[in-house]
């Protein structure tokens, strides 16, 4: 029990740096907030489906984080985008998103190794519907061929649409 709790106090302090980290730096270009959570709206959609809240354990979420990020290792970007919730395509354009990702993504070359290491969870309130509401968000420490002697954080955040269908918000390298 106190595992449990130490854990999530843990994850908590991860999650909190990581948001106030992604609020000033997201694939490396300057975004509205706004656009920086829809941006990889686009890319869960795909990958999620149509999981209902109950299905939001850790476990299913770090699946579908992986999935997600292999997809952008396989250049899927646009098949995400493609999936994305509608909030997400009204705000970036396909061909905008897929920019974004691959300039934050490409001059790192391919993924070597790959360990989950958080799952968070937030509530968000907001007077934008499309940005309030729960969030979990999926860190996975990388190490990538073009950056070998560091660690790259790569961090899938997932917002529970309304229509109970888990759909990513985010997607961040740090």
């Amino acid at each position: 029990m106190a595992n449990q709790l130490g854990l999530r106090l843990r994850c908590r302090r991860e999650f909190q740096a990581a948001m106030a980290q992604r609020n000033q730096q997201t694939l490396g270009v300057k975004m509205t907030l706004t656009k920086r959570l829809l941006l990889g709206a686009a890319m869960f959609a795909g990958c999620m489906g149509l999981a209902s809240a109950q299905e939001a354990d850790p476990t299913n979420m770090v699946r579908g984080g992986l999935q997600v990020i292999q997809m952008v290792d396989q250049g899927k970007v646009g098949e995400l985008w493609d999936g994305a919730a509608p909030a997400a395509k009204k705000r970036v354009t396909r061909s905008d998103f897929i920019q974004q990702v691959s300039q934050a993504r490409s001059p790192l070359g391919a993924a070597q190794q790959r360990i989950w290491v958080a799952v968070n969870r937030q509530t968000v309130a907001n007077e934008d519907a499309d940005v309030a509401g729960q969030y979990v968000n999926v860190e996975y420490e990388t190490r990538f061929a073009n950056a070998a002697n560091r660690v790259v954080r790569e961090m899938t955040t997932f917002r529970l649409d309304r229509d109970g269908s888990w759909r990513l918000s985010g997607y961040v390298l740090r």
